[in-house]
């Protein structure tokens, strides 16, 4: 089984940690992950099988997750719009002119974002479980009851404590993944997660930040080929966020994830990476 390579990307103060799978002469494909989670959020074995579909599969932590630059809890200096830039940053030191982005969650936010500031450097969007960005219409659904309660105990959370910020993050993944939530899998990867990062509790520093500019109604100027995918099920942004994007972003197209909540479930990883080659390629 062929491992990624690793990467760090600097620019001035700040370093971004990135990964990437498959033949370097193949074309890029970014990926872009959701809040508080690192790199790791994107399945290694979903990466693979992109890989495997002829792409060059890159994935990077995000500020204040992994091996990226981290700022203690509660002090992010940054915007969503900063978040949204270090895609070029990204995009710049693989030397990639123009790439496709694929977004889950906040990262498809920031994939929108990205498309609307740089369309020239954005050749396609996949939006995976995400919203549009800029929504002008009458209020979505958001998250479940279920989970607001679970994130009401993170002021009592004890960093300190490993283990109890092991079964948080595994809870947390418990009421994304729904059906799919495999117990061993995923308190492997929380652990992962832990060993590679400096400050577990700065990754929250994402629910605290501002989108400083004014996007109102801008998912709707996106001009570039567009795949919306969602689960029916997902408890975080359920599917009618996906729909609204699917009908708003002009010719995007809608897959829809049967029995799936705000998760990247194995048995959905070949289908996923086929629409997603079918779509870089132009199919």
């Amino acid at each position: 089984m062929q491992e990624p390579t690793a990467h760090r990307v600097t620019r001035d103060t700040l370093t971004l940690a990135a990964e990437s799978f498959g033949n370097p002469e193949d074309p890029p494909l970014l990926l872009v992950m959701g809040a508080t989670a690192s790199m790791l959020g994107w399945p290694d074995a979903f990466c693979r099988t992109l890989a495997a579909q002829g792409l060059r599969v890159i994935r990077f932590d995000h500020r204040d997750t992994g091996g990226s630059t981290t700022l203690p809890p509660g002090e992010a200096s940054y915007t969503v719009e900063t978040l949204a830039g270090d895609i070029l940053t990204l995009l710049d030191a693989f030397e990639v002119s123009r790439a496709p982005l694929v977004g889950m969650s906040l990262g498809g936010y920031l994939a929108q974002m990205a498309a609307l500031r740089w369309p020239g450097r954005v050749a396609s969007l996949t939006l995976i479980a995400s919203e549009p960005l800029g929504w002008d219409g009458p209020d979505l659904p958001g998250l479940s009851e279920a989970f607001l309660s679970h994130f009401g105990t993170l002021g009592r959370l004890d960093w300190s404590d490993r283990a109890a910020v092991a079964a948080f993050l595994l809870e947390t993944e418990r009421l994304c993944a729904g059906a799919d939530f495999d117990a061993e899998v995923e308190a492997a990867r929380v652990d992962r997660v832990l060993a590679r990062t400096r400050s577990p509790a700065s990754m929250f520093n994402h629910a605290t930040l501002s989108v400083i500019e004014d996007w109102t109604g801008a998912f709707r100027r996106i001009d570039c080929p567009t795949l919306v995918i969602h689960g029916d099920s997902d408890p975080i942004l359920p599917l009618p966020n996906g729909e609204a994007l699917a009908e708003g972003i002009p010719d995007a197209d809608l897959m829809v994830l049967p029995d799936t909540g705000h998760c990247l479930p194995a048995r959905h990883h070949a289908a996923i990476a086929r629409r997603i080659a079918a779509q870089v390629r132009g199919l």
